[in-house]
Formats: C-alpha cells, sequence, structure tokens
C-alpha cells in the first residue's frame, strides 16, 4: 500500500513538473518574439557602439610587421626616433599597401591624430622608391622631414594595437603625448566637454521647467471628472499627433521676429522691440519644453490617480491647512511619478538632435550634433561611438543615483 502510495506521488510530482514545464515553454514562446526584437534592435547595437568606441582601425592588418615593432618600441618610456628595422618594415608595407589600395582608409585613420598625417602619407607613398638611397631612415627623412620626429612615429605606435582609449579620452578632451602619457586636449581643440556640459545644462534646464508646467496640469487632470479629464488628456496628447520635424518648424515660425509670439506681446505693449527667440539658448529650451512636456505629465498623472482623495480630506479634516496637507501627504505620494517623468524627460532631452539643429544657434548645438557630424562628414566613427558611449554611462549613473534614491519600486509610471 505504501508502494502504491509513493509511487502515485512521484507520477503526480512528474506530471505537475511537466506541465510546469509546458506552460514555461509556452510563455517563452509568446516572449521570443520580443526577446529577439530587443536584442538585434537594442542590444546588438549598443555593443557595436561600445565596441567601436575602442577598436583603433586597420593598422594591425595593413602594416602587421610595422605595428608589431612599433608595439615593442612603445614600452620604451625615453622614446627617440624607431631603429632602422622600423623604417624598412614600414617602407615596405606602405608600398604594399599603396599597390594593395588600402593605404586611404589607414591614412584617414592617423589624421583623426593630426589632421595633416594624411596627406604626409599619401604623398610618402606616391614618391618613395623601390630601393633605398642609403638607409631608409634617410630616405624617408629626405622624402618629408617628419618622418624623422617623433611625434609621427608616436601616432603611428597608437595606431598599431587593436584596441585603444585614444578615442574615449579624445571625447573627455584628453589625449596621449608621444610619451603615451594622459596629458588635456590643446584649448583651441577643446569641444567635447563643453559640448557634453552644454547638453546636461540644457537637458536640466527642460526637465525643471517640465516639472513645473506637468505637475499643476497633472494634479488637476487628476481631481477633474473622468470626462473632462479626458478631453483635456486628449489636448495633452495632441502634439503626438504630429511629427517632431513639424513642431520644431511651428515653433520655428511662432519665436521669429515677425512671428505671433513677438506681435501679441507688443500688441500688450509688454515690449518695445520685438525679441530674438530663435537661434539662441531660449528657443531651443522652449521648444523642447513643449515637445517633451507630455513624457512628464503621464507619469506624473498616473500616479496621481492612483492616489485616494480621502487621505486630503483626513489631513484638512484634522485641522491641518491645505498647503500642509498637500506638502506632507500628497506631495510625497506623487514623488514616484515625478522621478520617473524626471528621469524620462533627462534622457530623452540628452540625445535631442533636431529641435537644437533648427531653432539653436552655434553655441546651443548639443552633443547628438557632434555625433552627427562626426558620423556623416568626418567619418570619424570611433570618436562618435565614444560620445554615444560617455552619453550612455552619464544615463546608466543617473539611473542607478535614482534608484538608490528612490528605489526601484518608488520609480514607476503608475
Amino acid at each position: 500500500m505504501e508502494t502504491t502510495a509513493t509511487n502515485e506521488a512521484r507520477a503526480l510530482r512528474a506530471s505537475l513538473r511537466r506541465a510546469e514545464r509546458t506552460r514555461t515553454l509556452r510563455g517563452l514562446g509568446l516572449a521570443l518574439p520580443l526577446i529577439l526584437f530587443t536584442l538585434v534592435f537594442f542590444v546588438l547595437p549598443i555593443a557595436g557602439m561600445l565596441l567601436k568606441a575602442v577598436q583603433n582601425g586597420p593598422m594591425p592588418d595593413i602594416l602587421p610587421q610595422t605595428s608589431a615593432l612599433l608595439r615593442q618600441w612603445r614600452a620604451d618610456e625615453q622614446r627617440t626616433v624607431p631603429d632602422e628595422a622600423v623604417f624598412a618594415a614600414f617602407a615596405g608595407e606602405l608600398r604594399t599597401a599603396s599597390q594593395n589600395r588600402t593605404l586611404p582608409e589607414l591614412a584617414t585613420r592617423l589624421n583623426f591624430e593630426n589632421a595633416g598625417y594624411r596627406s604626409l602619407l599619401m604623398s610618402t607613398a606616391r614618391r618613395l622608391p623601390e630601393t633605398p638611397a642609403g638607409t631608409w631612415r634617410d630616405t624617408l627623412t629626405g622624402l618629408n622631414p617628419q618622418w624623422g620626429e617623433v611625434a609621427i612615429w608616436a601616432a603611428l605606435g597608437r595606431a598599431s594595437p587593436r584596441l585603444t582609449d585614444s578615442f574615449l579620452l579624445a571625447a573627455l578632451d584628453h589625449r596621449r603625448d608621444n610619451n603615451d602619457h594622459i596629458q588635456p586636449t590643446d584649448p583651441s581643440r577643446a569641444v567635447y566637454v563643453a559640448s557634453l556640459t552644454r547638453t546636461l545644462e540644457i537637458s536640466a534646464i527642460v526637465t525643471l521647467l517640465c516639472l513645473v508646467l506637468a505637475y499643476p496640469l497633472a494634479y488637476r487632470l487628476a481631481t477633474l471628472p473622468e470626462s473632462t479629464a479626458n478631453l483635456l488628456m486628449i489636448l495633452v496628447l495632441l502634439p503626438f499627433w504630429t511629427s517632431l520635424l513639424v513642431r520644431t518648424a511651428s515653433w520655428l515660425v511662432i519665436l521669429q521676429r515677425e512671428g505671433p509670439l513677438n506681435e501679441a506681446l507688443q500688441w500688450l505693449g509688454l515690449i518695445d522691440q520685438p525679441l530674438q527667440l530663435v537661434f539662441n539658448r531660449p528657443g531651443v529650451v522652449i521648444a523642447m519644453t513643449h515637445v517633451l512636456l507630455p513624457f512628464m505629465v503621464l507619469p506624473i498623472y498616473s500616479v496621481m490617480k492612483g492616489i485616494p482623495p480621502n487621505y486630503m480630506r483626513a489631513a484638512t479634516s484634522l485641522g491641518a491647512p491645505f498647503f500642509t496637507a498637500f506638502r506632507r501627504v500628497y506631495f510625497p505620494l506623487s514623488l514616484p511619478g515625478v522621478t520617473a517623468g524626471c528621469l524620462l524627460v533627462f534622457i530623452l532631452a540628452i540625445g535631442y538632435y533636431i529641435t537644437p539643429l533648427l531653432i539653436g544657434g552655434a553655441n546651443d548645438q548639443m552633443v547628438s550634433a557632434l555625433i552627427a557630424f562626426l558620423t556623416l562628414q568626418t567619418l570619424n566613427w570611433g570618436l562618435a561611438a565614444a560620445l554615444g558611449t560617455v552619453l550612455l554611462v552619464i544615463t546608466i549613473a543617473l539611473y542607478f543615483v535614482y534608484t538608490r534614491v528612490v528605489g526601484t519600486d518608488g520609480m514607476k509610471l503608475g
């Protein structure tokens, strides 16, 4: 009898495990398209960007022997011009690269180190003789005296490993000198930290303005009758029904000196002369605040809808003034929506491109404009990926700060 009961219990447990396994596989099958979509269109592009930020370029494949010799040369802390073996290996592989038509790719990579190195490399390859007139060192320095300087060989040495930190350092306005010591970039070329700072500054101002405008609006929507609140919510969501480009162009018309806003202010007697509101920082902030406002309203509104109204009534019935009850009861309960909205708006703002490009001036462009310029104009994808990596690190750091302050349970959309 006991044996029969034990066998039945085992069979029941096995049946339950099979049913649970089937349920798990069914759920996984339903989620598989989303998992694949996230992997292909989110995880892999980010991984590719991170890899591109540290990939050094084609020199180890185009000049393998020279790269190996220069990696040994870089180990010497007191560097002088390399010996004849490096010159000879470089001359031979330079001629081969020129014949194989792979030299322009290498020249482009070296041009990222110094704007004149592409022309130096290409002109040397065109004039390089089959045999040296004496030593290869004398031959190359005779073609161009720069080959007798440490700087060009240090640049080649930095391009010789397969992985590099040069792009990440450049994104932070730093570089490695001829002895591989990290130094600040020349002030005349230090533009990336200023762009990152400007991006964070504009994003913070837009986030604060969105919060100031969205909080009372969300509170009013949450306390109105549902039919009225739904009607007003349509107006809040109205910007989503038009493209970002159309909304930005509309602000360009509204804010110009002869636009309706300036005309209305002059008609009311508030200003004597039209205000300059486009191609400057105020125009960028106004347009971005309008575009991003719904992303602040919706999280706050969804949290406020879940706050029972009798909490405030109880606080006021116990003698607390309205503002005291609001500050000590209602506002703390709405903080999860506030934190979620601020985080969402700030993350969206730091990546904005079209709005600052059309409405901002030369001193109002955000880091996204630099990334586009590096990607499309100079083709420096490594530096563009490094700037994207810096933005990603800022976003992740901001997320962890929020989770440390409010916790994962305190940051929600409803």
